[in-house]
């Protein structure tokens, strides 16, 4: 099978179509013909060598994958060949083809095309991590996501509008419709304004009882400013950097505020398991009804992939960027 690859860590430059060995069948794995993959912001840092693959991992980049399963291990039961599916993958979805362990398979409603599949699972199982799992969203709380125009920003906003709660959302204004399209409440232009004051003025003065946050260092202080009293405060990434400036420990005493760094690909295979089947029960049936939808950006043939790359480095994408997967 071919697959994409790079020579070595550097730009979009570096990555290649190559050939490479066709995956191995386990008991518990079925076979996938990949259809679609979609890209995520660790695909570029692994590219540029920012971003190692942890022990055990499938080193080719891809974290999400829809196709059809073309092979069915002897310990399966519950596929068959000719499903068509859809998974979160420990890497590998930039390839042809792709051994995937039963317990991490999304059957696709017939509502769901592929492109639509393949930018649902790492946004959104990442997301109801963050919400449900770590966070514990209830109804009437308010959540301020940071990056609301990304792929799990537009995953979360989605999520808290099912669990009856309110979203305010930062975001680039020319991002601002799309995302109050999905149900955000409250835009704000996080260059022109102050976030922490924004969503005080927002919330008569409460805060945010939930913030999902992508940006790091730079903004706890002001998360802290904007977060409500036992308000939990979810660390996905640090894309602008990890270090903090000096700051008052006093609004995390005050306040009783929660702190909690998370990443998906570092869990164990068991984590990712349990997550996808309580997902599984509890969002999955939204796609089928279509109360919940994947965001779909711009759709490349995997041959385009440099320009792919390019494209989400510029953060002009308001959901995310599919790549289709060619067969010959």
């Amino acid at each position: 099978m071919k697959a994409i690859l790079f020579h070595e860590p550097g730009d979009e430059s570096q990555l290649y179509l190559s050939e490479v060995a066709d995956p191995v069948l386990q008991p518990q794995s079925v076979v996938l013909h990949v259809a679609a993959t979609a890209l995520n912001r660790a695909d570029l840092l692994q590219r540029e060598g920012k971003y190692p693959v942890p022990a055990g991992a499938n080193p080719i980049m891809g974290l999400e994958v829809a196709g059809t399963v073309i092979e069915v291990g002897e310990e399966v039961d519950n596929f068959e060949v000719g499903d068509n599916v859809c998974a979160l993958v420990n890497g590998g979805g930039y390839a042809q083809q792709i051994a995937v362990d039963h317990r991490m398979l999304l059957k696709l409603p017939e509502r769901l095309s592929f492109t639509k599949a393949a930018a649902i699972p790492e946004v959104f199982l990442t997301a109801f991590q963050a919400l449900h799992w770590i966070a514990q969203v209830k109804k009437g709380d308010t959540v301020l996501i940071h990056a609301g125009a990304s792929g799990v920003g537009t995953a979360a906003i989605q999520l808290v509008r099912l669990a009856g709660a309110v979203a305010i959302v930062t975001a680039s204004p020319q991002k601002h419709q799309a995302v109050e399209n999905l149900g955000a409440a409250r835009t704000i232009d996080y260059e022109a304004e102050d976030f922490d004051e924004a969503v005080n003025d927002f919330t008569g003065g409460e805060g945010a009882d939930i913030i999902l946050d992508f940006v790091g260092g730079p903004y706890l202080k002001q998360n802290l400013e904007a977060a409500a009293t036992d308000a939990r405060i979810v660390s996905l990434a640090a894309l602008g950097g990890a270090r903090v400036e000096a700051f008052s420990m006093a609004p995390f005493l005050r306040k009783r505020i929660q702190l909690t760094g998370t990443t998906m690909r570092s869990r164990t295979d068991e984590y990712r398991q349990r997550l996808t089947a309580d997902f599984r029960e509890k969002i999955w049936p939204h796609f089928a009804s279509g109360e919940l939808q994947p965001v779909v950006d711009t759709i490349y043939d995997w041959e385009d992939v440099a320009a792919a790359h390019r494209y989400m480095a510029s953060n002009a994408n308001v959901g995310k960027i599919v790549l289709t997967i060619g067969l010959d």
